[in-house]
């Protein structure tokens, strides 16, 4: 996210963005035209630390490298590109489709009922589409669908957004099983690890603060779950515990009525005006202040 680098590869929410506060907006989606086109169909190695991406290429191609590994971009296709997986794409001038972009919590969210689906969105991978059984147009219809709900301000927007977002998950949970892995590309252990970290972030971050619990849950030094966390994600493992704590407890003051004080408690802390210092400085404002920030911009 932002321009942070580690060892020459950017950290980005959108490619050649600054860092974004996303989390509150599920996903993002725009057509691969609006941002592959001004760079010259290029897109250089960058990751995504905290969000996932699905292309889907209508027509076109081109190439694209993930990790280790240079796989052809076919027509029709989608493109699998977890988070913290590091990636370039070249696609052939004109190639159209879209790239959708959704942040960690909106995968947790959407694969809650079927863990199959996050699974297989966690798998760098891609898929041609002929051959599969899968009904195409239905799956460029639910990329289309997902573009209209995300630029339009109509009732349930949230709910349509996420139903979509769904059912192309279940496209690239069928994919994989049609494909049987062929096409996917290999993470590094410190991926893995990484992608272990979170996942065990989920569990206990409301309890536990000891890097040294979560190292210890998964059996390596705090050392070698730092150095993993600060090569695929750029950041700390302590850094990515509370940046999962400041999450949770926006969308607290954002989605509830919670006061500040039940918000402090909700995410772990028995102090009150200790979470009040903590928010404030890794936020930069208050709870309270950001609350009446994000009700003002949604007014």
């Amino acid at each position: 996210m932002g321009d942070k680098a580690t060892g020459g590869i950017p950290h980005y929410y959108l490619y050649g963005d600054q860092e974004a506060d996303v989390e509150l907006d599920l996903l993002h989606i725009e057509p691969i035209r609006e941002r592959s086109g001004p760079n010259d169909w290029r897109i250089r190695p960058h990751a995504h630390p905290d969000h996932m991406q699905v292309l889907l290429v209508k027509s076109g191609g081109g190439g694209i490298r993930m990790e280790d590994r240079q796989l052809p971009i076919p027509a029709p296709g989608i493109l699998v590109v977890p988070a913290g997986v590091v990636h370039q794409i070249d696609f052939d001038p004109g190639t159209d489709g879209f790239a959708v972009t959704a942040a960690l919590g909106c995968l947790r969210t959407a694969s809650a009922g079927d863990p199959r689906l996050a699974t297989a969105a966690g798998r760098p991978a891609v898929y041609p589409l002929a051959g599969t059984g899968l009904d195409i147009p239905a799956v460029i219809d639910t990329f289309h669908w997902l573009h209209r709900e995300f630029i339009w301000s109509a009732p349930g927007r949230r709910t349509a957004i996420l139903a979509q977002y769904m059912r192309i998950l279940v496209v690239v949970l069928r994919l994989s099983i049609a494909h049987q892995d062929a096409g996917t590309a290999t993470p590094d252990r410190d991926y893995d690890l990484l992608v272990r970290y979170r996942a065990l972030l989920e569990e206990h971050f409301r309890s536990q603060r000891s890097l040294g619990f979560f190292a210890g849950e998964l059996a390596v030094t705090p050392a070698r779950l730092n150095a993993a966390c600060k090569a695929r994600s750029g950041k700390t493992a302590s850094e990515l515990l509370y940046e999962r704590i400041v999450i949770e407890a926006k969308r607290y003051l954002v989605y509830t009525e919670s006061t500040v004080a039940q918000v402090a408690h909700l995410t772990g802390f028995d102090d009150p005006a200790y979470f009040n210092r903590f928010f404030t400085q890794r936020v930069g404002i208050s709870p309270g202040a950001f609350r009446k920030q994000a009700a003002r911009s949604e007014g």
